[in-house]
Formats: structure tokens, sequence, C-alpha cells
């Protein structure tokens, strides 16, 4: 922990970034794509001293990467697949992750609800041989056998406990509101994270800290290349950089066969991704968030498609579906997945009565799972490859691309990719990520210790107790440097009017510290406000104020870009409650001109 009130150095401003961007001729690599892949790839690269350059054409963790199921999890439906291996590298990763982002990232005890004891033995049996892909539901057998071989991978590279199988007695005790068909449950462990795009955030801000030569750049597109120089587009300021790279890391994820389309003049045009889209539902239910209280349920909708629920921010996360999709560009939760997620819901807690009207927030987004032949969607692999295009005639750089992965297990396949650019650009590795904290998870306080260090830093900040410990359940340890920086700088009015659980300050720095370009950054990506079920119109028109305040805009352009979120926020998250604003509702001056 810091000793003193002086914040750390941090990461430049865009402004220096993009006059550092236009003093660049040529670099060795340059990782196009922002989601968690691409920010694991940049930071392995960067911790080893490599000049590296990535680019996102929107912001971090904007697509399938914000996405997510908010699960962190060993892959225990990999066992039925007979992927052990991702099983095995799963587990690992997963408890990793409980290790180095202790501030975002804990147990999640979670029960499987099972309707029976012997079925879906024969068609476990074919699945498993790659005799059938046809889903179904899986009686406690096979389940207790999958838990089994799964509990060996947790004693062996993990550290969560031992699974358990409840008779019916047992079952209904503890969830008294299950379904009739609910005849004995399974408990087991997984993780779960709470604020996944702000990890990412705190990976590249770690890795620029480490080394100030890897600039990572969002809001910056690749428009063009002629075989041997990047041309890109600043899309905030309208400037353009060419680049020549020695390596280019496709880390477009669902829009990795677009953007090697881009790249190579001459491309072969094999598809590399078959994606498929997750749409999730956040639902305020009261009786619902009683019932799992503190628990995940796992489990299978009628057809045998794996579901789950579990609290989230005072609400219940709920998902996900499974579609094939050709266009990844804005896609959104559709009536027909809100309702299927519905019924799923109503499949095991039939008793509770919950329809559209409790959906506070939706969201979606598409895995990029390799290209595949599968009838089903839910065998389509989850692992992930490297798949190297060497140079060409009309070409000269190498383009590595990352195809599918998922979160649990990004830093080793960031660590992967990177080892195979060392090699390509003949370096070696200096440092190990495998035990290194990430962000506000460094020197992160044990349960019986927090109470001292919200003292500490409390004593030497002058911020309160109960602020800092706030700040600490938001932020990790990194809370000392935002407590720092609200005792810094003059705050004459304090909280927020509509958000008094945040202060200008508290934003101010994420803003300035960590790439904040847009509101819908603050509102989605930065802070749980949206996902959590936060916003109001009132709420929203503040911070879009402070925003436009803290970056120099006009009156005009705050308002533009206000109406402009929240007609995305509508869209993209069905929030619809917000929108339209009426002229009368117009945000107030802001200080810039």
């Amino acid at each position: 922990m810091e000793h003193d009130n002086a914040l750390p150095p941090f990461s430049s401003p865009r402004s220096v970034k993009i006059e550092k961007m236009q003093q660049l001729t040529a670099t060795p690599v340059v990782i196009i794509g922002g989601g968690i892949n691409g920010i694991s790839t940049f930071r392995e690269l960067a911790l080893q001293g490599i000049p590296v350059i990535m680019v996102e054409q929107g912001d971090w963790c904007q697509a399938a990467s914000g996405a997510l199921s908010r699960m962190i999890h060993g892959g225990l439906r990999y066992l039925e697949t007979g992927e052990f291996s991702l099983v095995k590298e799963s587990v690992q990763e997963r408890d990793r992750l409980l290790k180095n982002a202790p501030h975002y990232v804990h147990p999640l005890r979670t029960t499987v609800p099972i309707d029976g004891w012997s079925g879906g033995l024969i068609n476990a049996g074919k699945r498993f041989l790659r005799l059938s892909e046809r889903p179904s539901r899986r009686g406690a057998l096979i389940i207790k056998t999958g838990l089994s071989m799964y509990d060996l991978y947790t004693r062996q590279y993990g550290s969560m406990p031992r699974h358990e199988l409840n008779g019916q007695s047992a079952t209904r005790q503890r969830w008294p509101d299950f379904a009739h068909w609910v005849k004995c449950s399974a408990t087991y462990y997984d993780a779960w994270i709470s604020a996944p795009e702000r990890l990412g955030v705190e990976l590249i801000n770690d890795a620029e800290q480490a080394n100030p030569q890897a600039l990572a750049l969002n809001y910056v597109q690749l428009i063009g290349s002629d075989g041997e120089n990047l041309t890109l587009l600043d899309t905030l300021s309208g400037q353009h950089f060419t680049l020549h790279p020695h390596v280019v890391v496709n880390a477009a994820g669902a829009w990795i066969d677009r953007l090697n389309r881009t790249l190579m003049q001459n491309h072969p045009g094999k598809k590399l991704i078959g994606g498929t889209k997750g749409s999730h539902l956040i639902i305020r239910h009261p009786q619902l968030l009683a019932e799992l209280n503190g628990e995940m349920v796992y489990y299978e909708n009628q057809e045998g498609r794996v579901c789950i629920m579990f609290p989230w921010y005072g609400n219940v996360l709920v998902g996900s579906t499974d579609i094939r999709i050709d266009d990844p560009d804005n896609v959104v939760c559709e009536a027909e997945e809100q309702r299927y997620i519905l019924e799923s819901l109503r499949f095991v807690f039939p008793h509770f009565t919950v329809d559209d009207k409790d959906v506070l927030y939706t969201f979606s987004g598409v895995r990029p799972l390799p290209a595949s032949d599968s009838e089903v969607n839910g065998r389509i692999s989850r692992n992930h490859s490297l798949v190297l295009l060497p140079p060409e005639a009309g070409r000269d750089y190498t383009t590595l691309c990352l195809v599918g992965g998922k979160w649990t297990t990004f830093r080793k396949f960031g660590q992967q990719a990177a080892d195979k650019v060392l090699k390509l650009i003949g370096e070696r590795r200096k440092v190990s990520t495998g035990d290194m904290a990430i962000g506000g998870g460094k020197d992160y306080p044990q349960p019986e210790r927090k109470a001292k260090w919200i003292q500490q830093v409390s004593q030497r900040t002058g911020v309160p107790i109960e602020r800092l410990s706030q700040l600490l359940a938001r932020y990790g340890t990194l809370a000392a440097n935002i407590a720092t920086f609200i005792n810094q700088q003059p705050e004459p009015d304090g909280n927020l009017s509509q958000l008094p659980d945040y202060s200008r300050n508290e934003l101010r720095y994420l803003i300035q510290r960590e790439q904040v370009e847009a509101l819908e950054d603050l509102l989605v990506r930065r802070t749980p406000l949206a996902i959590s079920g936060q916003l109001t119109l009132a709420r929203v028109k503040e911070l879009a104020e402070l925003l436009g305040d803290e970056l120099g805009w006009s009156t005009a352009r705050t308002a533009e870009h206000l109406e402009t979120t929240l007609s995305r926020l509508a869209s993209l998250h069905g929030l619809t409650g917000l929108y339209p604003l009426h002229a009368s509702e117009g945000v107030s001056h802001v200080s810039n001109p």
C-alpha cells in the first residue's frame, strides 16, 4: 500500500497518445481489437518491454467481452464433449483470477436442479462418442459423474470445495419454490465477476504504466491496408495515422473474417468465425432474489439447453440464448429471446410471476466461436486457437488471428498469443503473469484486515471510513488512489444531486484516467449504473453535464451526445423509459463554451 499522498503515474492523456502515434512510422506489433483477448495479449507483450500498439474501433470490452454471463467458470459442461484440457485450463485460470483479481472475482455457490436419477444416460454416451449432437436433459447419475470428475480437476488445479448431491428432502428444504419436476439437486462451486469491463481497463492501465512505449487507444479504426502499411482513423478527431507493422494481431472477435478482408488484398476467403448470439436479462424481482439468497441456479431448460440465474447488484441476472448469427453489428436481445428466457425461468420457478415489466435491462453479444458444421450451437467448442497467416505477395506483415476463447481463460490465451508474437519478432519472454495481481487486486486486504486498511487510508487521505469502504468495494485497492484524488482536487459541489452514492471527483477520476470518451463508456462499462438498473433520465442528464464539462464540450454538443446515448441505451439495452428526451428536458449550461 502507498504510504504517501502522491498519486502514481497514469496512462498518458489521449492527446499525448495521439501525438505519439503521429510520430510513429513503424512498430513491431499492432493489435486490432480491444476485447478481453486483445487486451490480454497487449498486456503480455507490454510487460515484456515490447512497444506494442493496440487500437479498438469502439470502447474497451464494448462487444462480446462486455456481454458475458458474468461467470468465471471451470467449464463443467465441457467434460461431456471430452474437452478435458479446456476444463483443466479453465479451473487453473479461474483460481488464478480469484487470487489475482479478488476485488472483482468471487466464489459462487451453484445449485443444479435435477428431474430424476437415470435420465439422459444413453444420449450422454452418444454425445461423448460424437455419435449424437442432440441436447437432452441429464439425470443425477450423469451429473454426479461429471461433478466427480470436476472435483478431480479442482483438487489438483484449484481450491474450491467438493460437490454435494442433495436428495429431495434437502433440496425442498433449501429450494421450496422449485418446480414439482425437481426430484433432487447437486451443489458445487465456481466463480463470478462483478465488473468485467473494469477489469479490462485495469489490465490496460497496468500495462501502460509498466511500459510507457506501449500505447492503447480506443475509438481508433483500421480503415485500410496497402499490404505494407496500415491506415488508422481516430474517429473522435478525424485524424489519420499510418503504421508499418511487422506483426498484426487480429483480435477482432466476431469481426475477424471481416478484418482479414481489409488486411489482405488476396484474402483466400477461409472462414474462421461462426459466431452465436447470447442474450441476457436483468430482472427486478424481490421474491426470486430472496429465494436465490446469494447462489446461482444452473439449470436445463425443457429442451436440454443450459441456462443460469444468479443475484446481480440487488437484482437477478438470467440467460442465455445461443443463436447462429452472421452479422455481429448492433446485436440486441429480441422479443422472442426475452420470451424464451422468461419461460425458462418459469420452468424452474413456476410459482413466481415474472414477466416483461420486471425486466430492467437487456444485453446481447456474439460469441466469437470457431467456424463449425455442428448442427447444435452448444456443441461448438469454446476452446481457443491461433491461426497464423504468413506474409505473401502483396502483404509484408504476418497476421496472427485469435479465434474463439472465453473470459475465464483470457490470460492463458493472451500468453500463448504473445509467445507466438515474441518468436516472430525475435524476442523472449521476461515476465510471467500467472501470479500477477491486476489493478485493484494488488495488495488487496484479507477480510480480517479490511477494516485496518480502510482506517489507514482514511487517516492518510481525509476521506471518511464509510466512503472508503464503498470505494474499496467498487475498485479494490485503487480506492486509495481515488481517495487521494478526491482529497487533492477541489470539490465544492461534492456528491451528485441525482446520484448521491457517487461524488463528482470519483467520476472525474474515471474520466481522466480510464479513457472515458463517451457517456456510454461511463454508464455501461466504467460503472455498473446501467446494468444494475440505477439509471433515470435525471441521472443520465447530470452525468452528461459532468462528462461534457470534463471533456470541454459545448452545451450543444453535450445535448446532442446525450440524445445519441439515450437512443443507444433504448435500442441496445431496452432502456426505453429514458428516451426520447423532450426539448424541455435538455441539459443545462456547462461551464466550457
